[in-house]
């Protein structure tokens, strides 16, 4: 819970990322994006696109997964808030803080008073992450059971509950260091602690961003070298590398056995200095041809080679210093207004770590269609480097591209046409069938086109 609230709060400010990401859109990009739009617009919600259509029986279960993936959203961020308030209002988290107290309070050998925070703080940073894992649980637990119906999981249900066990364990480790520390400098800054805080938040960041590929990725799935099962591919893909003039040599290409928890495809870009590195799925090679993996991979490489990582977390960090500071005044208002009623005298006291929360639920709620809309700016530059990247080493980079969108969606039953205030709202990624009609429309090599990052032959 609240990993996943300070990774939310980190997008709060991505709002000059995606000004920046926004900057000097070509003509020949222009165009293509137009084309895309209409044939967007030319379409029924939810149908078929000239670049990208399913078979009647997949766009039926697309149009349904659109639905419940609708709901699911609305009704996990909402309960998310609703949660917070109502173990607030009803005494729990006074409770949790009773029994976090009693349990770090005794006699020494002297017979004298003897208070342990530590084990005060781990005692209800437990109970707190504990209730919120329960509470969350129904809507995990539907999630994943619409995931395994629609064969987009295979994972087994023991598998799935030991994942979340890992979750839950990583949470009380880091979290509860985390709230050690948070409440060290409530106590000692009572008027500034907001500063320290979002200092200590940002440190937290950056260890976990560069350990997570070595430490915590490792717990949840399999990784290999791509040199040792793919070394073909790996030659083909250092071209794509020479192109760029990367730095992303074959021991920083990886393989991930996603195949034995999902049947999707992706590949991603993860952790940043000597933990940097490309991660491929296993079942995007299995789905995919040799030509498509290359324009991932080229997609993939574009986010190293525009900064988009060490963007996100300098935006992410500033942030940070936005949230905290506008925590630190809801806390204050809210112990003012409601503290008497729950039983939360002070900023100093346990439970107001629940009023905090709230306030990151809050602002992380307020601040999603943000984060959401740097965040496809961003995909759609990768889009656009990708496709120029692979421009020369595969016959047709346009047909490439717009084939690689359809295998991604066709897998993921992503509907060619989805409603286009939810994909503002909760998409990372620009719809798929947006996607493949600009990768249709793009041909910066083209006769009085002009590429965007390559110089032109």
């Amino acid at each position: 819970m609240l990993l996943r609230r300070l990774a939310l709060l980190a997008c709060l400010t991505l709002l000059p990322a995606f000004m920046t990401g926004c900057a000097h859109e070509t003509s020949t990009e222009r165009a293509a994006n137009q084309y895309a739009a209409q044939e967007l617009a030319a379409a029924p919600p939810l149908g078929n696109l000239p670049d990208y259509s399913l078979s009647p029986e997949k766009l039926a279960k697309a149009q349904h997964l659109e639905h419940v993936r609708t709901t699911v959203y609305v009704a996990d961020t909402l309960w998310g808030l609703a949660q917070l308030v109502l173990l607030l209002a009803f005494g729990a988290i006074g409770w949790m803080r009773d029994k976090a107290v009693n349990a770090g309070t005794g006699l020494a050998a002297n017979g004298k008073p003897k208070t342990s925070r530590w084990v005060q703080g781990y005692t209800f940073f437990i109970l707190f992450t504990l209730a919120g894992l329960l509470l969350d649980l129904p809507v995990s637990l539907y999630n994943q059971h619409i995931r395994r119906v629609y064969g987009l999981s295979v994972q087994g249900w023991g598998s799935w509950f030991g994942d979340m066990g890992k979750s839950f364990l990583l949470e009380l480790i880091f979290g509860g260091l985390f709230i050690m520390l948070l409440f060290w400098l409530i106590r000692k800054f009572p008027r500034t602690w907001w500063l320290f805080g979002w200092a200590a938040g940002s440190a937290f960041l950056l260890i976990g961003v560069f350990a997570s590929p070595y430490v915590i990725d490792p717990l949840f799935n399999k990784f290999e070298p791509l040199q040792k099962t793919h070394p073909e591919l790996v030659t083909r893909l250092e071209q794509v590398v020479a192109k760029g003039n990367m730095n992303i040599p074959p021991e920083r290409m990886f393989l991930m056995k996603a195949s034995e928890k999902v049947t999707t495809l992706n590949a991603y870009v993860t952790g940043f200095g000597a933990s940097k590195r490309v991660v491929v799925w296993d079942t995007s090679l299995a789905k995919g041809t040799p030509d498509e993996v290359l324009f991932i991979f080229g997609h993939e490489s574009g986010h190293y080679v525009l900064h988009h990582i060490v963007r996100g977390i300098t935006f992410g960090i500033l942030g940070f210093l936005l949230a905290f500071f506008l925590g630190y005044l809801f806390v204050g208002w809210a112990i003012a207004r409601f503290g008497a009623r729950w039983r939360i005298p002070s900023q100093e006291d346990w439970g107001a770590f629940a009023v905090l929360m709230l306030a990151f639920s809050l602002l992380s709620t307020i601040a999603a269609p943000i984060a959401n809309d740097s965040s496809r700016t961003q995909e759609h530059a990768a889009d656009v480097y990708g496709q120029e990247a692979i421009h020369g080493l595969v016959a047709n980079p346009q047909e490439t591209a717009r084939a690689a969108f359809a295998v991604l969606g066709e897998n993921s039953f992503d509907p060619p046409n989805p409603d286009q205030f939810m994909e503002f709202w909760t998409g990372s990624h620009p719809a798929i069938g947006r996607r493949a009609a600009f990768a249709h429309a793009y041909d910066p090599w083209a006769p009085g086109a002009e590429p965007k990052y390559f110089p032109k032959d």
